[in-house]
């Protein structure tokens, strides 16, 4: 069925609206996607035009919504003063804030499925890059992926946390948050020790040449979400 014009971005959101009434009832499921598009008067065909693999596409939609909503409220925070690991508390807070727990709770579980893990870990990863970005992260060289690995880890386990959390205003979550973040730092201050002893500097001089070496090959970063490889440095 062709769109014959039609607004599939519009079309997308009315879809992804109408299933949040519906999501914590029937999860991200087809029976919830079917009563999205009965609810926003869009005919089968043409909600399977929109999302090929039905609620699952609706399940990304939510969560990649959430990453630009966290970055336009960062953009237009004031957060110049801020310690750097005060502005990445507050990008996760922010984050999850705004989410609907029952909605990213089924989201979990619908990608924890082998089938979709991946579709998962690639969403992960794709928050992390949004908050370095709009944090103003300009690392081009190994740094790049250990900043997203690590706060993607840190992401991840906050959320598990923030799902099972009952304390008022989600409290014990943003403590957890802290301490997951202090423990980054910590390893972060140690790594910078490291590098500055004249003697700890030589002996990892070796194996940071190896692991250059094995990133040097590696597939162009728009191989990952949400990542437009830089210009080459000439």
């Amino acid at each position: 069925m062709k769109n014959n014009g039609m607004d599939i971005a519009g079309q997308k959101d009315a879809l992804l609206d109408a299933a949040l009434d519906h999501v914590a009832f029937d999860g991200w499921s087809d029976r919830c996607f079917a009563a999205a598009a009965a609810d926003a008067g869009i005919e089968p065909a043409m909600a399977r035009l929109i999302c090929p693999r039905g609620a699952l596409d609706l399940a990304v939609a939510y969560h990649r919504r959430g990453d630009a909503q966290m970055a336009e409220r960062l953009a237009a925070a004031d957060i110049g003063g801020r310690r750097y690991r005060d502005r990445v508390a507050l990008a996760v807070r922010s984050r999850l804030e705004t989410a609907d727990t029952e909605a990213v709770r089924r989201a979990a579980a619908l990608f924890a499925l082998p089938m979709n893990a991946p579709t998962g870990a690639r969403l992960i990863w794709g928050t992390a890059d949004t908050i370095w970005r709009a944090l103003g992260d300009t690392s081009d060289d190994i740094n790049w992926y250990s900043k997203r690995a690590t706060l993607a880890g840190v992401y991840s386990a906050t959320v598990l946390f923030w799902l099972g959390d009952t304390s008022d205003g989600h409290a014990d979550s943003w403590n957890f948050l802290d301490r997951r973040i202090d423990d980054v730092m910590r390893i972060e201050k140690t790594k910078a020790k490291l590098r500055d002893n004249p003697l700890s500097s030589r002996l990892l001089a070796g194996p940071m040449k190896m692991l250059e070496k094995v990133h040097a090959p590696a597939a162009p970063r728009n191989d990952l979400p949400g990542r437009i490889r830089p210009k080459e440095k000439t």
